[in-house]
């Protein structure tokens, strides 16, 4: 049976790690993210988790010990956000390039400098290239289930995956949540079987330096080169997009709840406007959308709910029809535009789509948005787009003189 309680984003995710059975945990006290490993660590220490809760003196180390934990063969995880995820940043390319399924809960937050707690998401777009699957999620239940799903999703193709959720806006407000029943969650989430060899009668090494081109190993094999092993991760990252949208039906099937995949949307079979995002943002946007709907604009939401690998071919079909898109995201990429907005136009690039697209910043460092500004700026937008401007962008709610 399961079991509704009203719970914090953290402990959604804290739950999701106990239903896995996850072997060990590894973690570094840093705000918002805090609380969740706080909550496994308690489960651990009671016997109600049988795991190891490995301390570190820093995000760095604790990656190194799930990239060695799951190398031997356990399922792990951690949690984190903001300077820890940076700080983990050479070992998160270690773990994808290592193929090795370890779970991580971004808790989004901005980062320095000058020093916030607050969120926006600039912490995982900033790691979007490390080779991670990146989900994001728009309530508590939502962190629950993807966190179940993530190692589904990883241990079926040997990729790590972060599942990502905004810090105080969900980390720490509270909401109801469904509790699966383990026995169930042990049905669709089979024991983790490694792809690494560990064997005294077997010895070999681990991830040595290696040469750009493919040779043989002494028993004559031709063996892959640095290119050709970043070719199958590119490749495996690729192929999980069909293993996302299996996993979330198989997920819907057995426990009543689907997420949407690769994306989800939002009145958007008329819409003439589409609003998208990704994460709380998104779901504000849902109310915006209602609010214009009001005023006879017809408007409806894309959230893109997994960035990487990025939804292509579900974004196309999401926006081919639509005269006018707007962007809302809690990031920058620095000299150039929102990371989402650069990646729908590079999705839509080539097949004939000339829909306008326009990028609001907004949210960056915690600053509240509201539905009521979301859909204020699509109004003026429109009337930009009606005025000829087929690109913007638009610092919502900052001032920029």
């Amino acid at each position: 049976m399961s079991d509704v309680q009203i719970m914090t984003g953290n402990q959604a995710a804290a739950y999701g790690v106990k239903l896995c059975k996850v072997q060990v945990i590894s973690a570094y006290p840093i705000t918002p993210s805090t609380p969740v490993t706080e909550t496994i660590s308690q489960w651990v220490e009671r016997g109600e988790l049988k795991a190891e809760y490995v301390r570190v003196e820093s995000e760095h180390s604790v990656m190194t010990v799930c990239v060695a934990a799951s190398t031997v063969g356990a399922r792990t995880f951690t949690s984190t956000s903001s300077h820890g995820l940076l700080y983990m940043c050479e070992q998160l390319h270690w773990a994808a390039g290592s193929r090795l399924p370890i779970v991580l809960a971004c808790v989004n937050r901005g980062v320095g400098a000058p020093w916030s707690i607050f969120n926006d998401q600039q912490d995982s777009i900033s790691q979007r290239d490390t080779g991670w699957i990146q989900i994001y999620c728009r309530d508590n239940q939502e962190i629950l289930d993807s966190l179940i799903q993530a190692y589904r999703i990883a241990e079926q193709v040997y990729c790590p995956v972060m599942v990502c959720y905004d810090g105080f806006v969900l980390s720490h407000t509270m909401m109801p949540v469904e509790i699966p029943d383990a026995d169930r969650v042990g049905e669709f989430l089979p024991p983790y079987k490694p792809h690494t060899i560990l064997c005294p009668e077997d010895p070999r090494n681990i991830n040595p330096v290696i040469f750009p081109w493919q040779r043989r190993d002494a028993e004559g094999v031709l063996r892959d080169g640095y290119m050709d092993m970043r070719w199958k991760l590119q490749h495996a990252l690729e192929g999980s997009r069909d293993v996302i949208v299996e996993v979330c039906r198989e997920y819907a099937e057995l426990f009543g709840r689907d997420h949407g995949g690769m994306l989800w949307t939002y009145k958007t079979d008329d819409a003439e406007v589409l609003l998208a995002g990704m994460g709380s943002i998104a779901t504000e946007a849902t109310t915006a959308a209602d609010l214009l709907r009001e005023g006879g604009i017809r408007a409806g939401v894309v959230g893109i709910r997994v960035y990487r690998p990025f939804p292509r071919a579900e974004v196309r079909e999401a926006f081919h029809k639509t005269p006018a898109i707007v962007v809302f995201e809690k990031d920058i990429s620095y000299g150039y535009e929102g990371a989402l907005s650069a990646d729908i136009k590079a999705a839509l690039y080539g097949i004939g789509i000339q829909t306008p697209v326009h990028n609001y910043i907004a949210g960056l460092g915690g600053r509240d948005v509201k539905a009521n500004e979301l859909a204020e700026a699509v109004r003026s937008s429109l009337a930009a787009i009606a005025g000829g401007t087929r690109e913007q962008q638009t610092w919502l709610n900052c001032v920029t003189e």
